[in-house]
Formats: structure tokens, C-alpha cells, sequence
């Protein structure tokens, strides 16, 4: 059985290449269970994008709790 960890990297794996394919990329930096936040780093084209805000909320953060209950936050560092 996967643990969450090796779950929300799956789910962070499987949106990379969206954020590829427009010259961005996604990191997995950490998760603190006890809160459920996720912290990500958001790379290349994504650095710096207006709409960078809007693909970690609506995009990468809504999929993860979707897929992994427990996870109530993504916060890009």
C-alpha cells in the first residue's frame, strides 16, 4: 500500500507534463501530515507567470485533494 507521500507524488508526476508542455515544471518539496499541506516548487516558464497562482490553486492543489483526501493545502516555496 502507497503511503501518502509516494501518493501525492504519483498525482504530482502525472500533472507535470500539462506544465511541461507550456515550459513550466512542478517540484515536490514536502508534506506536513499533520497540517495536510503540500509544498511544491514551481519551475522554468511557471516562475514568475500572473497565471502561476492559478495553476497551483485550481490546478495542482484541487487535483491533489481530489486524489488524496488528506491533503487540505498546496503551497508553492
Amino acid at each position: 500500500m502507497k503511503n501518502i507521500e509516494e501518493k501525492i507524488k504519483e498525482v504530482i508526476d502525472n500533472i507535470k507534463p500539462s506544465l511541461q508542455a507550456h515550459g513550466g515544471d512542478v517540484r515536490f518539496v514536502s508534506y506536513d501530515e499533520k497540517k495536510g499541506i503540500v509544498n511544491v516548487k514551481l519551475l522554468g516558464m511557471c516562475v514568475g507567470c500572473p497565471m502561476a497562482k492559478i495553476t497551483l490553486k485550481q490546478g495542482i492543489e484541487e487535483e491533489l485533494k481530489r486524489q488524496v483526501p488528506e491533503v487540505k493545502e498546496v503551497i508553492s516555496i
